[in-house]
């Protein structure tokens, strides 16, 4: 490896090297605003790192990773929500028993595999950047040890995704048994190669490879693990969960369906059709039954993760695009919910009851306005930019005449107002009084945790954000233009 190499992964040499000096910060002496502090400068920094690559990009470092703009952008949007998901855990596990410094390392080691995912061009960084991502989750999924529900989460994290790491590296072997190749561009070239051949086992080991990337994008029928791991999860390890992993994973299975070609076999297209519809449909019904905020949150993921395959179907440059402002738009929105899920947790558990959101207007205006906002944008009402991101992908898959993904989206998307408007109806509601009438809240419940100054801050920039990009996103869509122009 040459040193232009060694200059084109340097943010990804800073998310590694930033873990190691937390480590031994901690070893010298444990404080949680020294550990947080020094997680966010190394997060800056390699944000800020991002510009000083790109004149040397496109760039193929060994045979496994591709720094690209496309892979760039990614990094930037992993490395921007694993910063607003440290701001977040500053406040919340300051409320927690437990010594809260290693929670940083965990989650730098886990951008780092994400950041990893974005960047790979073969199936063993892939496996790597997985395998990274994975084990970091194991151990924050069960952070909080003193607590039933986060260690139930964190085992059946571990037992569901070793099992759904068992069936990719399945299919990568069957692929590479095929092909000989496990370059994501010399599979689509071996495959030309080979016109005419059946490719049986090249479809079967492609089946094992979508099972590993639908577990970690919680498709139907690889989903059922998400409610419980939201619900036990920390509620900013699951904004980690439910935004940098899977949009992460979604960046990777972008590269590999359009570069290795195996995206056009008719089989694979008819797979991933149904995915997409089930998903839709399942996530939208299964949150209609679900009192928990985290679980409602959890399917709702579900069926906004079927929105973005109808893009995804559709295909072409338009296709890609509309992928990835989806995504940007959903970091923000989910980031923003389970913010406010955050900032209102105290130590004795997650505030992730319907209940405990009853009034929420009168006792905390701010963020029942900013839970409000992140709301309206997951049910794609316009002035969000949940609406853009929406009627993106609605255009994306009329381009191509994808009428029947289109209409389960619209008709699923109608179902998904219910449960978003009862959360509202909830935090706008006054209490009952004894004798019928509406009795509102005092304005401050007591022991509600107070909001913290990193947690208003990140709430406050993720709101912003919502809005400016859903009045104007032409800024946005030109900068995923820029990046996403050479994925096809």
């Amino acid at each position: 490896m040459s040193a232009s190499d060694l200059f084109a992964i340097l943010p990804l040499l800073i998310l590694g090297g930033t873990p190691v000096v937390v480590m031994v910060m901690i070893a010298i002496r444990r404080s949680h605003a020294l550990s947080a502090a020094l997680t966010l400068i190394g997060l800056a920094a390699a944000f800020a790192s991002l510009w000083v690559v790109v004149p040397v990009t496109p760039r193929q470092v060994t045979a496994l990773l591709i720094v690209d703009h496309y892979a760039l952008f990614y990094m930037g949007l992993v490395i921007a929500a694993t910063f607003v998901v440290t701001l977040l855990s500053y406040g919340y596990f300051k409320r927690q028993e437990g010594d809260p410094e290693e929670v940083y390392v965990l989650l730098l080691i886990a951008a780092l595999g994400s950041a990893v995912l974005v960047a790979s061009s073969h199936f063993v960084s892939f496996f790597l950047g997985l395998e990274i991502l994975s084990v970091s989750l194991y151990a924050l999924n069960a952070y909080v040890h003193t607590r039933r529900i986060p260690v139930e989460a964190g085992i059946k994290y571990l037992v569901l995704a070793a099992s759904s790491a068992a069936f990719l590296l399945f299919g990568m072997a069957l692929i590479y048994a095929e092909l000989g190749t496990m370059d994501f561009l010399h599979i689509r070239e071996a495959i030309g190669a080979a016109a005419g051949a059946s490719h049986v086992v090249l479809l079967v080991g492609t089946a094992f490879v979508i099972t590993g990337f639908g577990f970690k994008l919680a498709l139907v029928p690889f989903h059922l693990w998400t409610p419980d791991i939201y619900e036990g999860a920390p509620a900013p390890v699951t904004a980690f969960v439910a935004t940098v992993s899977k949009g992460a994973m979604f960046a990777l299975l972008l590269r590999y369906f359009y570069w290795s070609g195996t995206r056009e076999f008719a089989p694979i297209f008819l797979v991933f059709t149904v995915i997409a519809i089930a998903s839709m449909i399942a996530g939208n019904l299964l949150a209609m039954m679900q009192n928990n905020v985290k679980r409602i949150l959890a399917y709702s993921s579900i069926a906004h993760m079927g929105y973005v395959m109808v893009a995804f179907l559709a295909g072409g440059e338009v296709a890609v695009q509309a992928v990835t402002f989806y995504l940007v738009a959903y970091f923000i929105t989910t980031l923003g919910a389970f913010g406010v899920i955050s900032v209102l947790s105290g130590s004795e558990g997650d505030a992730d009851s319907l209940e405990d959101y009853r009034g929420l207007f009168w006792r905390r205006p701010a963020l029942a306005g900013v839970f409000t906002a992140m709301l309206l944008s997951l049910a794609g009402i316009p002035l969000t930019a949940g609406f853009v991101a929406k009627f993106y992908v609605i255009s994306a898959g009329a381009s191509t005449a994808r009428w029947l993904l289109i209409f389960v989206l619209i008709v699923t998307s109608v179902f998904g107002l219910y449960y978003y408007l009862r959360v509202l109806v909830t935090m706008y509601a006054g209490l009952a009084h004894e004798h019928g009438a509406p009795e509102l809240p005092a304005p401050a419940a007591a022991g509600t945790p107070k909001l913290s100054l990193t947690g208003g801050i990140a709430l406050a920039a993720l709101t912003i954000l919502l809005v400016w990009i859903g009045v104007y996103p032409a800024s946005l869509l030109h900068w995923i233009h820029a990046a996403t122009s050479g994925i096809v």
